[in-house]
């Protein structure tokens, strides 16, 4: 499927592809009343046959990461591929039914196992993901990269946050063909004023946006909470794309603004209107090294990684879908849970009950 060697799992609301290579969920296709959906973005080289590390080759819709983000400096004797070994290897599939695939990898670089699950419910426009991670010891980075394709404009919500950050330190390099735009190390308490490079304020909840540039900011959730969300509107296509998660074992949130300000190979200034939306535990894009380390997110209290127990596995559950947005104004404001599953509400209180299966979220 779009250049790679793929497993295909559907509903009669959902079709997805999972890669063997990496465990890439990408193409997705929900059906809504006014026809399929399918908000995940493609890598523009995905069946261009280009030399490439497994995950750029692969990239698209979402991914398990671990340790996740560059890994360029070591943690002690371990040095990990960018976003790890889940991204970089072949997954081996364990079980496969129309609607759910089971697959498996033995890591290497800090031995262990991790088992993912990936399965559609019939009647529901939405996907779940499991991730148990057993026979590991030690701090842990680790997280999903999930990337939308914005084809028209979109409001940005994330659910209410105590901690935001831009990425301090320089993220993209002008020296190669990489340019960012918003304030390195820059703290925040709301997406819609961010501080830029050129002394403005930035609004990240409304994209595409800063045409040219590469940015990375990340949030961390309310430490009080006990359910975490992310929600996009895109009125002009008239749905909403929305992923759900338990903050509890995800503590923040990076968003990566990718919008043609990487010039080298193989973005070659192509990769636009791309927004990174991934829910993590970890210090922004650093790998376990940085994660580990002192932060200013870390001075806060927040956590940027796990203690792994080789005895009790990590459970790492996410939920992503798409609604239609009929009656809907703006951004999403707020999103709660109901007997049947969420319900997403605009500023003027018109709200949309989703169907979903939301315990799943605290399931093992």
């Amino acid at each position: 499927m779009l250049g790679q060697e793929s497993v295909g799992i559907s509903s009669d609301k959902v079709e997805a592809w999972i890669t063997l290579a990496g465990g890439q969920v990408a193409p997705v296709s929900f059906q809504l009343a006014k026809g399929p959906i399918a908000p995940f973005s493609v890598a523009p080289w995905a069946e261009e046959g280009l030399d490439l590390p497994m995950i750029l080759k692969a990239l698209r819709g979402d991914f398990f990461c671990m340790p996740f983000g560059g890994n360029d400096e070591p943690y002690g004797t371990e040095k990990y591929p960018i976003h790890g070994e889940t991204a970089n290897s072949t997954w081996t599939i364990e079980s496969q039914e129309a609607s759910e695939v089971r697959m498996s990898l033995d890591t290497v670089i800090r031995k262990g196992h991790v088992n993912k699950k990936v399965w559609v419910i019939p009647g529901e426009t939405a996907i779940y993901q499991r991730h148990t991670v057993s026979g590991m010891n030690g701090p842990m980075c680790f997280g999903h990269h999930a990337m939308l394709k914005f084809k028209t404009c979109g409001f940005v919500s994330l659910a209410p946050f105590e901690f935001g950050q831009v990425f301090p330190g320089q993220f993209e390099d002008p020296v190669i063909g990489g340019y960012s735009s918003l304030k390195p190390g820059a703290q925040f308490s709301s997406l819609d004023s961010v501080p830029a490079n050129d002394g403005t304020k930035s609004d990240l909840t409304v994209y595409p946006a800063r045409e040219g540039f590469e940015d990375l900011v990340m949030v961390y959730a309310r430490r009080d909470a006990d359910f975490g969300w992310t929600a996009v509107h895109f009125p002009e296509e008239g749905y909403i794309w929305f992923s759900l998660k338990d903050p509890r074992i995800l503590s923040g949130t990076v968003m990566w603004h990718s919008n043609g300000g990487r010039h080298y190979s193989p973005w070659s200034g192509r990769h636009r209107g791309i927004l990174g939306l991934e829910e993590v535990t970890s210090s922004f894009h650093w790998g376990l090294s940085g994660s580990a380390a002192r932060s200013d997110a870390g001075d806060a209290g927040f956590r940027t990684t796990i203690e792994l127990n080789p005895e009790l596995p990590l459970v790492v559950n996410t939920i992503m879908g798409v609604c239609p947005a009929d009656g809907f104004v703006g951004h999403v404001t707020r999103v709660e849970k109901g007997a049947e599953g969420v319900r997403l509400f605009d500023a003027k209180g018109h709200s949309i009950s989703v169907q979903l299966q939301i315990d799943q979220l605290y399931g093992s």
